[in-house]
């Protein structure tokens, strides 16, 4: 099966603190696959390497084929240039950045009028769909400020869900919430990934990784330590860094 997206020798680094070192991964249409590891390890850092919110110091991330980031002869991409393929990519934050001037539907709705070109009447109706898909279409006409941060999540991830993507990206999606919160947006990226969505997720959810993801990929000082079936790291892992952290993170 080709790779829809395929992440070589990728590395990063901020002056003297190299916080990748050299990862590489692939991706295959419709799975899943969750980084874990502690903080600091480059999780977050590779995830928005991947759709060049953070322009990566060297190494080649493809997607669908087509290089991320740069043009022929790799001239480097500018914004404009970008944002087609950053809009294939649908990503989540930690934060919900959500625009507190617009109501629930027009958050939704602007990036689709704005980055892909629809008619109002085509991105209001693309709206109302995914936020019913995430349910929060009874809120469609609420401010982000009247919602709980569950609900502004799930706003957020609806947002994502209108571009259409190819690959959705989840940077810790529930680090934010009160732990209360966290079940009900656990549960919509669960639907999502039934219905055969390509993800790649960050995250500090032990049990979801295991039951969510296809793989899992352990990172440690910016380098893959250990990566393979998900149920088989989380619960059989094989290096002793694995093990200490899953041990912690267990309790």
């Amino acid at each position: 099966m080709s790779s829809l997206l395929s992440v070589q020798d990728l590395h990063k680094s901020y002056g003297n603190l190299e916080v990748l070192k050299g990862i590489g991964f692939d991706l295959s249409a419709g799975e899943k696959l969750a980084l874990i590891g502690p903080s600091g390890s480059g999780k977050s850092t590779c995830l928005r390497c991947v759709n060049f919110l953070e322009k990566p110091t060297s190494g080649t991330i493809l997607l669908g084929g087509d290089r991320v980031g740069a043009k022929a002869g790799e001239r480097p991409m500018s914004n404009r240039e970008l944002a087609p393929q950053r809009a294939q990519m649908g990503m989540v934050f930690q934060g919900f950045n959500l625009w507190p001037h617009l109501s629930v539907r027009e958050n939704v709705a602007t990036p689709v009028r704005k980055v892909q070109g629809e008619s109002a009447p085509v991105a209001r109706a693309l709206a109302e769909e995914m936020l019913a898909k995430v349910r929060m279409d009874h809120k469609a006409d609420a401010m982000p400020e009247q919602l709980s941060g569950g609900q502004q999540q799930r706003v957020a991830i609806a947002r994502a869900l209108a571009q259409r993507p190819k690959l959705m990206l989840f940077d810790e999606p529930t680090s934010a919430l009160d732990p209360e919160l966290v079940g009900e947006v656990l549960n919509v990226i669960h639907e999502l990934a039934d219905e055969g969505r390509t993800m790649l997720l960050v995250t500090h959810e032990i049990a979801f990784a295991r039951d969510v993801a296809d793989r899992v990929m352990f990172l440690y000082d910016g380098l893959i330590e250990e990566e393979g079936p998900a149920r088989e790291v989380i619960e059989r892992p094989q290096r002793d860094r694995t093990k200490a952290f899953l041990s912690r993170m267990h309790g």
